[in-house]
C-alpha cells in the first residue's frame, strides 16, 4: 500500500504525523487501521505495532476490525496456535522422510522424475505422463538427513511468523503455491534426468515473503537479505542443488507476499486469492509447454 495513503494526517511539509498527537512526527502505521503513530501511541502486538483504539476494539473510523474479529496485517484471524499449520508441515515433512527411508523404492513415485538416484534416460514415468501429483509430493521429500534439517530449521524460523502475519489460509497458500512453482519452474529448465525433491522451493517462497513483510512493517531488512544472498550463493555455488525450484519459489514468495500485505483493505480476499490464481495459472502454462516438448 502507497506509503502517502488517502486520509493520513500529515503536516504542512507532507510528513506523515500521529492521528493522536499532530505535532509528533512518525513513519510507523497501526497494522490493523493503518493510520500513522508515534512512539506513545504503539503498543506491541503479535506483528508490529497497534494504536490504543485499536487494542481497545474500536477506531472511531469504521476501518478497524472489532475487538471480537482480530485480524492479522493480511486481513486473517488471529489464531490461537499462530504456528499450528508450520508445525503440520513440519509433520509432514518429517513423515515422508521416514517412509522413504523404510521403503526406499517409493522415493522414485515422489521425486520429478520417475527415478531414483537419477539416471542419464529415466522411465516414461513422470510429469510428462500425466502424473502430475510429482509437483506438489516432491515437495515433501528428503533423502538425506542434512536437507532435511536444513529445510525444517528454515520454515520453523521463518514458518511461525509469517502465518502470525497473515493468518493460517494465507500462509498455507503462499507455502503450496511457492513450492508448486519451484517444481514447474525445475520441470520447465532442468535437465530431463533432474530429480528435484526437497522444500527449498516453498522455503524460498517464505524467505521471498519475509522480505516484503520485514519491508511493509519498515523494520530492518538487512538480517533478512544478508540471509536470502547467502543462500543464493550456495544455490548456484554447488552443482548438485535445483536451482530453478529457488528461483521459482522465490519469485511466487515475492509476488503473493506483496498481494497479501498491500492489498487495499476493501479488496484484499480479491486481490490476494486472485494473485494466488494468477501464480497457479502460470504454473500449469509452465507445466503445460515442457510436457509438450517430451511427448
Amino acid at each position: 500500500m502507497d506509503d502517502q495513503a488517502a486520509g493520513s494526517p500529515q503536516d504542512a511539509h507532507g510528513v506523515l504525523v500521529c492521528y493522536r498527537h499532530p505535532d509528533r512526527e512518525t513513519g510507523i502505521r497501526c497494522t490493523r487501521c493503518e493510520r500513522p503513530i508515534c512512539p506513545e501511541c504503539m503498543i506491541s502486538a503479535s506483528v508490529g505495532f497497534q494504536c490504543p483504539e485499536c487494542v481497545r476494539g474500536g477506531s472511531g473510523t469504521g476501518h478497524a476490525p472489532t475487538a471480537s474479529m482480530p485480524r492479522t496485517i493480511a486481513g486473517g484471524t488471529v489464531a490461537a496456535d499462530p504456528r499450528l499449520v508450520t508445525k503440520i508441515l513440519l509433520g509432514l515433512n518429517a513423515a515422508v522422510f521416514v517412509a522413504v527411508h523404510v521403503w526406499s523404492s517409493l522415493l522414485g513415485h515422489l521425486v520429478l522424475i520417475g527415478a531414483w538416484p537419477p539416471v542419464p534416460f529415466p522411465p516414461t514415468e513422470g510429469v510428462a505422463e500425466g502424473e502430475w501429483y510429482r509437483l506438489v509430493t516432491s515437495m515433501f521429500t528428503h533423502e538425506a538427513i542434512w536437507h532435511i534439517a536444513f529445510n525444517m530449521l528454515s520454515l520453523w524460523w521463518l514458518g511461525g511468523p509469517l502465518e502470525q502475519a497473515l493468518g493460517r489460509a494465507r500462509y498455507l497458500a503462499l507455502y503450496l503455491i511457492s513450492g508448486l512453482a519451484g517444481s514447474a519452474l525445475t520441470y520447465l529448465l532442468a535437465s530431463g534426468s533432474t530429480a528435484s525433491l526437497g522444500a527449498s522451493g516453498a522455503i524460498f517462497g517464505l524467505f521471498g515473503a519475509t522480505a516484503v513483510l520485514v519491508r511493509r512493517l519498515n523494520y530492518d531488512m538487512r538480517p533478512i537479505i544478508a540471509l536470502l544472498v547467502i543462500n543464493l550463493i550456495f544455490t548456484f555455488g554447488w552443482s548438485n542443488i535445483a536451482w530453478q525450484a529457488h528461483i521459482g519459489g522465490l519469485v511466487a514468495g515475492v509476488v503473493i507476499g506483496y498481494a497479501m500485505v498491500h492489498a487495499p483493505r476493501e479488496r484484499r480476499a480479491l486481490i490476494q486469492y486472485g494473485t494466488c490464481g494468477l501464480v497457479l495459472a502460470v504454473v500449469v502454462v509452465m507445466t503445460l509447454v515442457r510436457t509438450v516438448q517430451l511427448v
